[in-house]
């Protein structure tokens, strides 16, 4: 598991919003990806989105000077994958469908690759058990949009191998992302700040608070970028409320469990950005 050259390709499971991101930071940086997902829509709508963010991070300069962009290839399954540097799983924050896809992924792929599982709630030492070999189970935590935002939460498992994090180290500072290493908790340390401020914004607005004054309070108050709100559009209320009920059920904080507002949106299939209409209205997507 030693530091590749940038021809080997990238393997990123999962073509969705955290996908899709991760994809476009890697090719951004001359990596070649490989996107997989089992549904060749979601594939479809994942080259658009990765065009338009390439588009996006290269207005602001997000990429170093000069450099090429690695290729795109996309498929609905892991056959014939061959050798990569490294397997970035980034599918829904489910723990049954994790420990499935992981469970695949350790077959597939030889015991040298990494396994990186972007995961914003689930201990690694539980993903790693899903699969033979856990030394190489390495967990990577993206902000969002990870081609935009450098910093990252690394986590080791209780069985991750040096050789792995040294690794997935290299890997990352090729990217030209700056990890920080934390401990092995549910949820780590943005998971565990973030979620349960963005679900008592919810709550709030669940009491007659308009969104705008919330997030414009917690902008210009309390110096939050964007606000807790447009912060969960931009997550995807679905995955926030799959990430906070990993966080109640492994830990058992009542703070954690989803409130019934974002309950409601996601009932609503009021998602966030990617569905047009969360907490804002985006228009059609």
């Amino acid at each position: 598991m030693s530091a590749e050259p940038s021809d080997r390709p990238l393997v990123v499971i999962g073509g969705g919003v955290m996908g899709s991101s991760i994809a476009t930071l890697a090719i951004g940086h001359g990596r070649p990806v490989r996107l997989i997902d089992c549904d060749a829509e979601a594939l479809d709508q994942a080259r658009s989105r990765i065009g338009q963010q390439l588009r996006h991070a290269q207005l602001l300069d997000a990429w170093p000077a000069g450099q090429r962009r690695g290729e795109l290839t996309t498929a609905t399954s892991t056959t014939g994958a061959g050798d990569v540097v490294a397997v970035i799983e980034a599918i829904v924050e489910i723990p049954e469908q994790k420990a499935k896809a992981f469970a695949e992924l350790g077959e597939v792929f030889g015991p040298g690759t990494p396994l990186i599982t972007n995961t914003s709630a689930i201990p690694i030492s539980e993903v790693a058990s899903w699969v033979r070999h856990p030394d190489r189970v390495v967990g990577v935590h993206f902000m969002n949009p990870p081609y935009l935002i450098e910093t990252v939460e690394v986590i080791c498992g209780s069985s991750t191998s040096p050789v792995a994090v040294h690794a997935v180290t290299e890997l990352l500072a090729s990217l030209g992302r700056k990890p920080v290493t934390v401990s092995d908790t549910p949820g780590f340390v943005t998971s565990r700040l973030l979620h349960p401020m963005i679900n008592d914004a919810a709550r709030i607005v669940g009491e007659g608070v308009a969104v705008e004054a919330v997030d414009a309070l917690m902008q210009g108050g309390l110096g939050h970028p964007v606000g807790p709100l447009r912060t969960a559009d931009l997550i995807g209320i679905d995955n926030l409320v799959d990430a906070l009920n990993v966080l109640y059920g492994r830990t058992g904080i009542s703070y954690y469990e989803p409130c019934e507002v974002l309950l409601e949106k996601v009932r609503a299939g009021e998602l966030g950005q990617k569905t047009g209409k969360g907490f804002y209205d985006y228009g059609k997507v």
